[in-house]
C-alpha cells in the first residue's frame, strides 16, 4: 500500500509512524526535501511536478496536510490536474480540516451535520476548502473525506512541554471549553478513514472531553509535581489577536459518527490520560 502526503507536519509523522511498520510505502511533497522527514518516507519538493504526477498516479491513499491560502487549497491546485491525467484514482483522499468551521456554540455541541459558521478567516478557508475538494470529488468520482480536528497535542507539544519552558498560562474564561485529541488518535483515526472509505464523509476526530485549557495546565502541573499558574483573566491576559479569536469560541465536539461508521476509539479519551502517557513515555 501506498501513501502520498501534500505537506508533511506533526499530523503526517504521526500517520507515517503508524503504517510504515505495517509495510506502507510513504512519498510526503514538502517545501524543502532536505529537511528531516524519516527514514520512512521518500521526501519530494512541492515543485516536481513530474514527481509529484508519478505519486500521485501510484498511491492507494492521499492525506492533503498543508492549510489553505487566501487563493485557497494548495493541494487542491497542485494536484486535481494531476488527478485528471492519471489513469488510475487512489482509493481514499483525505482532507485535513479544522473544528473551527463550526464558529462559537456558546458550549453547546457540534455534529458533522451542523451548519459552518465560521468566525475566523482561517476558518472561513477551511470552508472553503472542503467545499472545493468534496465538489471535486463529485465531479470526479473521488473519495473524498474531510477530517475536522481540534487542538492537536502529544510528545513535544503539550501542556508539559510549555510547563517546563515556562510559557503556560492558565487563562480564565467562564463558560469557554474546546475539544482536542492526541496526535496518535489523530493518526489512528485516519488509518479507520482509510480502511473504511466514503465518499463525501465528514468525520470529527477528537476525544470524549471537551475541557477547559485551565483544566489541562492544573492537571499537567500535577503530573510534573508542580504548583500550578495563577488564574489570569481573560481581559488582563494581553492575547495576540490569534489567541483571541481562539478564546472568542466555545464549543463541545461530538466523535460519536466516527466511532459509529470508523469503528474508531481513542487510546486516550481524555486530556489525563494523554498526558499522563506522554510523561510515562519519558516526554
Amino acid at each position: 500500500m501506498r501513501l502520498f502526503t501534500f505537506g508533511f507536519g506533526y499530523t503526517g509523522r504521526a500517520l507515517a509512524r503508524r503504517l510504515a511498520p505495517k509495510g506502507w510505502a510513504i512519498t510526503a511533497a514538502v517545501r524543502d526535501p532536505a529537511r528531516a522527514v524519516g527514514a520512512e518516507v521518500t521526501a519530494i519538493a512541492l515543485s516536481e511536478a513530474d514527481r509529484l504526477a508519478e505519486a500521485m498516479s501510484g498511491a492507494d491513499a492521499v492525506l492533503i496536510t498543508a492549510p489553505p491560502d487566501a487563493e485557497g487549497c494548495p493541494g487542491l491546485r497542485a494536484l486535481v490536474p494531476e488527478l485528471a491525467r492519471a489513469n488510475a484514482f487512489p482509493d481514499w483522499i483525505g482532507y485535513l480540516s479544522t473544528t473551527g468551521v463550526y464558529g462559537d456554540r456558546r458550549g453547546g455541541w457540534v455534529f458533522e451535520q451542523s451548519a459552518l459558521n465560521a468566525q475566523s478567516m482561517e476558518g472561513a478557508r477551511r470552508v472553503g476548502a472542503e467545499r472545493d475538494w468534496l465538489e471535486v470529488g463529485r465531479g470526479m468520482g473521488l473519495t473524498v473525506q474531510v477530517l475536522r480536528l481540534p487542538g492537536i497535542y502529544g510528545p513535544g507539544r503539550s501542556a508539559l512541554d510549555r510547563l517546563r519552558a515556562g510559557d503556560a498560562r492558565r487563562i480564565a474564561a467562564p463558560g469557554q471549553v474546546f475539544s482536542r485529541i492526541h496526535v496518535d488518535d489523530l493518526a489512528a483515526g485516519l488509518e479507520a478513514s482509510i480502511a473504511r472509505p466514503r465518499p463525501g464523509g465528514a468525520y470529527n476526530l477528537c476525544d470524549d472531553e471537551p475541557a477547559p485549557n485551565s483544566d489541562v495546565i492544573a492537571y499537567a502541573a500535577s503530573l510534573l509535581g508542580l504548583p500550578p499558574p495563577p488564574e489570569i483573566p481573560l481581559a488582563e491576559a494581553g492575547l495576540s489577536p490569534m489567541a483571541q479569536r481562539f478564546y472568542a469560541e466555545s464549543k463541545r465536539v461530538s466523535n460519536a459518527r466516527a466511532k459509529a461508521e470508523l469503528g474508531w476509539r481513542p487510546a486516550y479519551p481524555t486530556y489525563r490520560e494523554g498526558l499522563a502517557a506522554i510523561l510515562a513515555a519519558g516526554s
